[in-house]
């Protein structure tokens, strides 16, 4: 990259942001920080994010505080939110979600996207996956909770979903041709974001247990991992939970007449969500982490985040429902 711009004749300089205790890059006010001493605002017209999911976050925070444009030069297709308006940053431990600047442009070459590790690679999968979950959570927050929807938006990200899940063993060899299914796919659900100008699109109670165990992990000072990885197996769980809710509650402090109300819609969104075997299986075939002790998840933190994770986020998920009883039934 940097020999590319030097012989278009454009000066630039290299910021590697550096890695935390436990050899992770995280964008949090250390990142933030390094990136923004090494900016100099009256030299610089334009950033460049080159790298994956953590660096474009670092990034599009920094080019807002700023004022300037950045361009995005994904490595890896591990993530679907290289076209987002927002940056989800670690503060004081806890992640946040703030404001921030677009792309002005994506070059995403297949060259270089196709030398992506696997674990990148199956990552991106798992968070398109994901996707099953919180399209089910938005139309539930959208009927229950009058939180705003749109059908179209919905439908980009349910097209991009269905071309992964069909090209799954393409992805999961890494052929040309799956990851460029896989690396449009993130992109068209990132746009879908932008379109709406929130994440409900693409972020459900799936992405509200990954933040929470990335949380938990940084405060017990393990090794990050990857966020698509923690994605797709919160989505297989979240599947599971949500099918065993729709036909006979979870918590026993629950109303039934509340449940009642959404019960046949519920069951009938449900009918596109694959159940937790299945998911599994496509994220296997990604070559990706399929269970909670793959993902290195243990019980206690599995089950804490069910009960917890809802917070963490102000969307009314199927989730935040069954824990705060405003919807639910007794066994």
């Amino acid at each position: 990259m940097m020999n590319c711009l030097e012989a278009a004749g454009v000066n630039s300089r290299l910021c590697l942001i550096k890695p935390d205790e436990q050899g992770d890059v995280v964008a949090d006010e250390r990142s933030l920080m390094q990136l923004l001493i090494e900016v100099e605002p009256e030299r610089t017209g334009c950033l460049i994010a080159v790298g994956s999911g953590t660096i474009h976050d670092i990034t599009r925070f920094v080019a807002h505080r700023t004022g300037k444009p950045f361009i995005s030069v994904p490595t890896a297709p591990s993530v679907d939110g290289f076209t987002s308006a927002g940056a989800p940053i670690v503060v004081r431990g806890i992640k946040q979600t703030f404001a921030a600047t677009a792309p002005l442009a994506i070059f995403a070459d297949l060259d270089i996207l196709v030398k992506a590790p696997q674990p990148l690679v199956a990552a991106g999968f798992g968070d398109m996956l994901g996707k099953y979950t919180s399209l089910l959570d938005w139309k539930f927050s959208s009927t229950t909770a009058g939180e705003p929807y749109d059908e179209g938006v919905a439908a980009i990200t349910e097209q991009a979903l269905e071309a992964c899940v069909k090209h799954v063993q393409a992805i999961g060899d890494r052929t040309e041709e799956g990851i460029r299914i896989l690396m449009t796919a993130l992109i068209e659900s990132g746009i879908a974001m932008l379109l709406f100008g929130q994440s409900h699109p693409a972020s459900g109670a799936e992405h509200h247990l990954s933040h929470y165990w990335e949380m938990a992990y940084l405060r017990l000072g393990k090794r990050a991992l990857l966020h698509g990885a923690k994605v797709g197996v919160a989505c297989s769980e979240i599947s599971s939970l949500y099918h065993d809710a729709a036909d006979h509650g979870v918590y026993p402090y629950a109303e039934p007449t509340d449940w009642e109300q959404y019960r046949t819609s519920v069951q009938e969104w449900l009918r596109k969500v694959p159940a937790k075997e299945e998911l599994a299986i496509l994220l296997q075939q990604a070559g990706g982490p399929s269970s909670l002790q793959k993902l290195g998840i243990d019980e206690e933190l599995f089950h804490q985040s069910l009960k917890e994770a809802h917070a963490l986020r102000d969307r009314h998920t199927i989730l935040r429902a069954l824990n705060e009883a405003k919807v639910g039934a007794s066994r």
